[in-house]
């Protein structure tokens, strides 16, 4: 019952957390002088005095509301409430002011291309992480050590984009191994064929090639420093000293361990490379969710901004969440709401 209240309040305060945030930036989008909001507005009038037409106050807060979901007549709280109903319960984030379709639909069709980008980057992450890590900490002080730790400073020093646009040049344009641009081929027809599949794999490797190399540079240190930590301790002693093998010692003693630290970073840091793929599609041109929200931002393209903002936050709470919840089943020692323990 303890653990469940524990969930419950994790839970809750995510929520809490995640709604704050929405509420901050809708107020910003409503009440800041320019806001986007009176922008729109401002642009529909000038539509009118263009047209000709008669300004009709009313009928240009009832197209901006269907264009943004937003009713700029109401006060913030009850807007807010509108806003937030319309996107729970019908997916209504507004229409895009640029592409002239609903916002939700143009995101559903994108984040797929984002998740699958931000996913795999991840994981060759994480495994590089601890495979670099866990060998330069068993190697301290050796010229693997000290290679290693070297080349991870020289390549944490290089941007990501400078590094996605070096990769993009060579790989790309000067050797034609990869595709230059774009999500698959245009000539396969989208499916579940090979020629499809193996082309998404094709386009998609530099964008992951280049998260991933440029990604894993700092975890390694810190699963190395951790990894240091740890070999000294009095438990992997008596495990040598039962005779316990050494690959069983670096895999269930030493790594498990070592990478308990790092757990809760490894998933927030999924949000930060969603983040980080607001520039990588735009450099390889692959039209996923930061595609988008770079051609909103640039194109003043309002509601497709809000809405991008919406998945990107939710991405980051939810996993700050379940790291939260999961973090006391790979560590026993972790408080869980039920138990505490004194060091």
């Amino acid at each position: 019952l303890t653990t469940m209240r524990y969930y419950i309040r994790r839970v809750a305060q995510s929520i809490f957390t995640m709604v704050s945030g929405l509420f901050l930036t809708y107020a910003l989008y409503r009440i800041i002088p320019g806001s986007p909001l009176q922008a729109i507005m401002a642009d529909l009038i000038q539509q009118q005095r263009r047209s000709g037409g008669q300004i009709d106050t009313e009928q240009i807060a009832r197209m901006a509301q269907s264009m943004t979901g937003i009713n700029p007549s109401e006060p913030i709280l009850v807007g807010f409430y509108d806003y937030m109903t319309g996107v729970i319960l019908r997916q209504d984030f507004g229409t895009s002011i640029l592409y002239q379709d609903p916002v939700f639909d143009i995101l559903f069709r994108a984040m797929p291309w984002s998740i699958f980008l931000s996913v795999y980057g991840l994981m060759l992450g994480i495994t590089a992480t601890i495979l670099v890590g866990v060998l330069m900490a068993w190697n301290e002080g050796t010229k693997i050590d000290k290679g290693g730790t070297v080349f991870i400073l020289i390549v944490n020093s290089v941007p990501y984009y400078v590094g996605a646009i070096v990769m993009l040049s060579l790989l790309a344009f000067r050797w034609g191994l990869f595709p230059s641009g774009g999500r698959a081929p245009r000539a396969a027809d989208p499916g579940f064929n090979v020629e499809f599949m193996i082309g998404i794999l094709q386009h998609g490797a530099l964008p992951i090639l280049s998260t991933f190399l440029l990604g894993f540079a700092l975890g390694s240190l810190g699963m190395r420093a951790n990894t240091i930590s740890i070999i000294g301790s009095d438990y992997l002693r008596s495990a040598r000293l039962r005779g316990i093998s050494t690959n069983r010692i670096l895999t269930r003693y030493l790594t498990r361990n070592a990478i308990l630290p790092l757990y809760t970073g490894w998933l927030i840091g999924l949000s930060a490379l969603f983040a980080s793929n607001v520039i990588t599609e735009r450099i390889f041109q692959y039209q996923g969710a930061g595609w988008f929200l770079f051609e909103a931002a640039t194109n003043q393209d309002y509601p497709l901004v809000m809405g991008a903002f919406i998945f990107f936050g939710g991405i980051t709470v939810i996993g700050i969440m379940i790291a939260d919840l999961t973090y006391g089943l790979i560590d026993p020692r972790a408080e869980s709401g039920s138990t505490r323990e004194s060091y």
